[in-house]
């Protein structure tokens, strides 16, 4: 019977620490060059400079769209607020990482990143203190694009004729993660186990 205690104990430790990994984590580096952010529930390059270069608006989708990386090939640009104007964009896919993964504040550059935020930031590679397409037009007018600079914390609009980096992200984890009621379906599963194989012993 203690053995038996004691299985449970250790099977809903286990569950509980899945359970806790799962309800907080953020970003999650997934190998293969990809980190994915469970908030936003979208997988970034982890190289924010995997084309070594910068281009104008339409070489930059292009860019994104041909991409195949670990075995993905459905990559695109971050996407904008339209209704956000330029600082705290917390609704652009970037800004969110900006503002709530690496702790920055408006008017900060990323290279300033400490703490936490810093922690996260190292989790990717080549972030440029510059300005990144994002994939979204600026609606009033389609010659324009909206664009996110690291160095300030600011979306702005710009000719899409100008460059500036990409950054690609795709809809969706990399990694087949069973959701808290699978965890817990699979907890209650073992614990009748554990339970029934108990009860066998004690009736022998």
């Amino acid at each position: 019977m203690q053995n038996t205690l004691k299985q449970v104990a250790q099977i809903g430790m286990l569950l509980a620490t899945l359970l806790i990994h799962t309800a907080h984590a953020t970003l999650i580096d997934r190998g293969n060059g990809m980190i994915y952010d469970s908030v936003q529930d979208i997988t970034w390059l982890q190289d924010a400079n995997l084309a070594g270069t910068t281009m104008n608006w339409d070489d930059s989708v292009a860019w994104a769209a041909g991409l195949s990386v670990g075995g993905f090939d459905n990559w695109r640009l971050y996407n904008a607020d339209p209704n956000c104007s330029r600082f705290n964009c917390t609704g652009n896919e970037l800004g969110h990482l900006f503002y709530n993964e690496f702790n920055l504040t408006a008017r900060q550059s990323i290279s300033t990143a400490t703490g936490a935020g810093l922690v996260n930031l190292n989790l990717f590679t080549n972030v440029q203190s510059n300005s990144y397409w994002s994939g979204t037009e600026f609606a009033p007018r389609p010659t324009l694009a909206w664009s996110f600079t690291t160095t300030f914390g600011e979306q702005l609009d710009n000719n899409k004729n100008g460059t500036a980096y990409v950054w690609a992200v795709r809809d969706g984890d990399v990694a087949a993660v069973p959701a808290p009621g699978t965890l817990a379906m699979l907890g209650l599963g073992l614990l009748g186990l554990v339970v029934r194989k108990g009860q066998g012993r004690q009736r022998r």
